[in-house]
């Protein structure tokens, strides 16, 4: 078999792995294999970490809203509960943002839920 000298397309891939290794410590950022290594490590909890924020969110949301409608004497399922039969169609993010910033229009939400409840 003929002999294969990689030259620059060897150089490129070791380039591309070491420029996305910059700013790791010591060897991970200057040797190859250390960097590939290193790469490879972040790459796979990057991708499971965009799923797990997604869940992160949800539950504080949940927790806000629990917080919020314990204050309007309700639980956090009865709240939710009373909104879906009064048909209200508020996501958890949106009812969450309402909870933290405006006490007035979640206080509404809250007595409509009561009253759907009911």
């Amino acid at each position: 078999m003929p002999r294969v000298k990689r030259g620059p397309k060897r150089a490129r891939r070791r380039k591309k792995i070491l420029k996305l290794a910059s700013g790791y410590v010591l060897t991970k950022s200057k040797l190859h294999r250390s960097a590939k290594e290193s790469v490879q490590r972040a790459l796979r909890f990057s991708y499971r970490d965009r799923r797990v924020r997604k869940r992160d969110f949800r539950s504080l949301w949940i927790i806000r809203i629990g917080a919020a409608a314990r204050q309007h004497g309700l639980s956090y399922s009865r709240f939710i509960s009373g909104l879906k039969k009064a048909g209200v169609a508020l996501d958890r993010k949106i009812l969450a943002e309402l909870a933290v910033d405006d006490a007035a229009a979640f206080g509404k939400l809250a007595e409509t839920a009561k009253q759907a409840a009911a």
